[in-house]
């Protein structure tokens, strides 16, 4: 077995890992980038199904780090589509000339703790070794597909796809009766382009999910350049936003419970007009009383009902549950989609799904017959792709084992007894409660410092200090409480996989953590311990 030695072994080669890289090769670091795909991309590169889009504003979803990079690219719509984004991180790889240091087709099944030599050995599939000081995860907060273990899978004589790993030759659905199991985010996004091309689609749902308009449409090139002529001001800003992202609205600082009925319609509608997420920004209070959240929630559910020409199935659309508990969806006429003559909605509360036969699905009461199912049953979120991986740090100790009752992080960068490896936007950290790219920028400068520090100090290893740890989470969920996030049954807390532990993992506000991490820092790395 050949060994290659790097300073730093990072894993992924999607928005984190590129970034990742590109900061340790500015810092002098030998670094390898180790990818399971044939191409970059991470998210956008697996998540290629009809529909795909991002949820936050193109002008905002790139990186900062480069001001010539913000300048030459131009977007064509308000919300970028997978293949757009696409191409936008293969620009960046060649931009950077990243493609020279990372291994394509490298699929990483083991990580191992030296303690002797106070490194990282990382080994692949196919035997490959690789050995690094440092160990970074790159791996993605939304990696680890969901396939919920339904009997007969393998009976269906049909065409079988999951929306977070869509082929990359055009999948054709003319002519086709289609069934697509789950109606979250990717399902939300795939439905109305998939009913456009079959001649039939049954939606199978368990969950109904709020969705908001995202009114996308062919980027305004008067508002590209007023905010490239002051893109680093625009940038700032937006980092003191608790979800590190601006919006077309800012924040009503007013109460739900202190205005009127027709304030509520007021605000509201306008929001909905505009579209996307400041929706939850019509009032200060949404996201942490139940009873100004009911307010917007009976909004979105009289939009449904206005939509949907049919009632039961609009009822059947109106979820009852807490609206912004987990992300909230923006969407282009999924709710329409269910006026088309060709689209069924089935509730598998009423009708589960029992088996996949020969021939299609077998409910409870009812048959579906169908040539393709479609799984948009979601991810292992956050935790799904690390525990995957052998991951195993002093004494052979198993992350696994470490994590064994949920996530247990410092700061969501790092845990206690794994030396030297760090996470990009792990539990722990604000990542999906924010504008991913800028959480990622955050957390890999905050790597690059501290591994600059330790060459500088001649440190050999940087581990964390349980009680600090324990601390952290203690904190994150205490944050937590004070809103309504942990109040859903959302992948945000684990309630997606069966068995896993539920702890709500994202860290609720990007200012106040980054000031944290600051803080951490400025006091020498408190919570950390080094080894010379």
């Amino acid at each position: 077995m050949s060994k290659e030695h790097f300073d730093v072994v990072i894993v992924g080669a999607g928005l984190a890992g590129l970034y990742m890289l590109h900061r340790a090769r500015s810092q002098g670091l030998s670094a390898v980038v180790l990818e399971r795909g044939d191409g970059v991309g991470g998210t956008w590169y697996w998540n290629r199904y009809p529909g795909a889009r991002c949820d936050v504003e193109s002008m905002e979803y790139s990186y900062t780090f480069s001001e010539e990079l913000q300048q030459e690219w131009s977007w064509s719509e308000r919300y970028s589509g997978q293949p757009e984004i696409l191409r936008y991180i293969n620009h960046v790889a060649d931009r950077f000339d990243l493609r020279k240091d990372i291994r394509f087709e490298t699929h990483v099944k083991r990580a191992v703790f030296d303690e002797e030599l106070s490194c990282w050995k990382v080994s692949s599939d196919c035997g490959e070794l690789f050995q690094g000081r440092f160990l970074v995860m790159a791996t993605g907060c939304l990696s680890s597909t969901n396939t919920p273990e339904i009997e007969g899978i393998k009976d269906f004589q049909g065409s079988v796809y999951h929306t977070g790993n869509w082929p990359h030759e055009e999948v054709d659905f003319t002519n086709q009766r289609v069934g697509i199991i789950g109606t979250g985010s990717s399902s939300i996004q795939a439905i109305p382009h998939i009913a456009s091309a079959c001649k039939s689609l049954t939606v199978f749902q368990r969950t109904p999910n709020y969705s908001i308009p995202a009114q996308n449409a062919p980027l305004d090139r008067k508002l590209e350049a007023k905010i490239k002529e002051h893109y680093q001001a625009f940038r700032a800003r937006n980092r003191q936003m608790p979800a590190a992202l601006g919006g077309r609205f800012s924040g009503n600082n007013q109460s739900a419970l202190e205005a009127s009925v027709e304030d509520h319609q007021r605000e509201f509608s306008k929001r909905w007009e505009v579209g996307g997420f400041a929706f939850l920004g019509a009032f200060n209070d949404l996201t942490i009383n139940k009873n100004s959240n009911e307010v917007a929630a009976d909004y979105v559910r009289e939009q449904i009902r206005k939509t949907v020409t049919d009632p039961a199935t609009a009822e059947l659309l109106c979820p009852d549950s807490t609206i912004g508990c987990k992300r909230l969806c923006l969407d282009s006429g999924y709710f329409e989609t269910y006026n088309q003559q060709h689209v069924q909605l089935v509730d598998i509360n009423q009708d589960p799904i029992v088996r996949l036969i020969e021939r299609g699905i077998e409910c409870k009461s009812t048959e579906h017959e169908l040539d393709a199912v479609v799984f948009a049953t979601g991810f292992d979120a956050m935790t799904g792709t690390l525990l995957r991986i052998d991951i195993r740090g002093r004494s052979g100790a198993t992350l696994q084992d470490a994590w064994h009752a949920g996530p247990q992080t410092y700061l969501g960068l790092t845990t206690a007894g794994f030396p030297n490896m760090f996470m990009i936007s792990g539990p722990g950290s604000p990542s999906v409660l924010t504008n991913m790219i800028v959480s990622i920028e955050q957390h890999v400068e905050w790597i690059e410092n501290c591994i600059v520090y330790m060459q500088e100090h001649q440190l050999a290893t940087i581990d964390v200090v349980e009680q600090a740890q324990s601390d952290w989470v203690k904190y994150v969920n205490e944050i937590a409480d004070l809103t309504l996030y942990p109040t859903c049954n959302s992948w945000y807390l684990g309630a997606n996989i069966p068995g896993k532990p539920r702890v709500f993992m994202p860290h609720v506000g990007f200012p106040n953590y980054v000031a944290r991490c600051e803080q951490v820092v400025e006091e020498g790395y408190s919570g950390f311990s080094f080894c010379g």
